[in-house]
């Protein structure tokens, strides 16, 4: 037996012929950046999320740079996010010139613990980019009331999270701005690097667009220091015929995680924790134990791929050492990063699969 941490091409053989005609069409048109798949899956994703506009980028770090940017934020200012996170959440707002300032993550969900967030803002904070880590969204609403008392931009890091529900409201539609990452283990995910913004502020979306071609709108006339950060024709296309799965392929990640609960219900492993206000898409299942280097020699014996997500918490990171932070500064960060594996949860996943993962994690 021998099951990976996520099958790519099990989930093409089913849209093979939708996919091959999709870059024949690309093909046969000549055209492959900023043009027609492009604009049709901007108009897409924003009626998909529920917002007014939708920037296509060429990957989901640039969608945090370029929004950062387009908000000006930059040298002197600080902005908000979370430890336990992949690194681009915080890389991005170095990159910047801003200075990234964590908050611990709540022990349940691992996401942002917003009883903790406005004891960080400073007279120099311009921003929080909270993160819905592993699928799950956190409460939105609660972020923007915050921030509204002091004057803050919301950035949503939606990167894990497209299609994911809070209070029946869609990840991307409540911060000022939202993220996405269309990397290829992504829900949605392209067959390369790929990108997007969303928001419902039209200005805003055509600042974004602006930076993203070099800062102009009109070819050689540049009204800003930009980037080149196009989302190409091919990955547009290939994303266009995924959407339409999206939902259904999130569905099936929501029934193969109950069925993990269901299996490892009468042992000491962890489950995801979960907010019950929020409807996860499940872009990783992640167990929390404190027998993890155990448990992996186990399901790597049994030929069952897993994955540590995450190693090293971001506030301990050797690029953030001259934030000055150290190790007990984020606890729950700190723990989970020594207990939460990832194993195998998506929708070509078989039920039997799942009794075999289960039987050798119960060892």
């Amino acid at each position: 037996m021998s099951i990976p941490l996520l099958d790519l091409k099990a989930q093409y053989l089913t849209i093979k012929d939708e996919i091959d005609q999709a870059i024949h069409e690309v093909l046969d048109s000549s055209v492959y950046i900023l043009g027609p798949q492009m604009k049709a899956l901007e108009k897409e994703i924003a009626a998909y999320c529920g917002t007014e506009e939708a920037v296509a980028v060429a990957n989901g770090t640039d969608a945090l740079v370029l929004t950062l940017k387009a908000f000006g934020i930059g040298e002197g200012d600080e902005v908000i996010t979370t430890p336990f996170t992949f690194f681009a959440s915080a890389e991005t707002i170095a990159q910047v010139g801003a200075t990234p300032v964590f908050v611990d993550v709540n022990p349940v969900t691992l996401n942002m613990d917003l009883n903790q967030l406005e004891s960080k803002i400073t007279p120099q904070t311009k921003a929080i980019i909270p993160v819905h880590i592993f699928g799950q969204m956190l409460d939105v609403e609660r972020v923007m009331e915050i921030a509204a008392r002091h004057d803050l931009k919301v950035i949503e890091d939606a990167a894990q999270a497209i299609g994911a529900e809070y209070r029946g409201q869609k990840a991307g539609s409540l911060g000022h701005a939202a993220t996405f990452s269309f990397f290829p283990t992504k829900n949605l995910g392209a067959y390369g690097d790929a990108g997007m913004i969303v928001t419902n502020d039209k200005d805003l979306a055509s600042q974004l667009r602006m930076l993203r071609f070099h800062g102009c709108q009109t070819k050689y006339y540049h009204e800003k220091i930009g980037y080149n950060s196009r989302l190409d024709e091919m990955q547009a296309a290939i994303l266009r015929v995924k959407l339409r799965y999206l939902d259904q392929w999130n569905e099936g990640r929501r029934e193969r995680a109950k069925v993990y609960d269901q299996l490892l219900a009468d042992t000491k492993i962890q489950p995801p924790g979960l907010d019950p206000l929020a409807t996860p898409i499940y872009h990783l299942y992640v167990l929390r134990t404190e027998e993890r280097s155990t448990l992996m020699e186990r399901l790597k014996a049994g030929g069952v791929a897993n994955a540590i997500y995450y190693p090293v918490p971001l506030h301990l990171q050797r690029a953030f050492r001259n934030l000055g932070y150290k190790m007990g500064d984020f606890p729950v960060a700190e723990k989970a990063c020594e207990q939460a594996l990832a194993i195998p949860c998506y929708p070509e996943l078989s039920l039997e699969q799942q009794h075999e993962i289960a039987a050798i994690i119960k060892g």
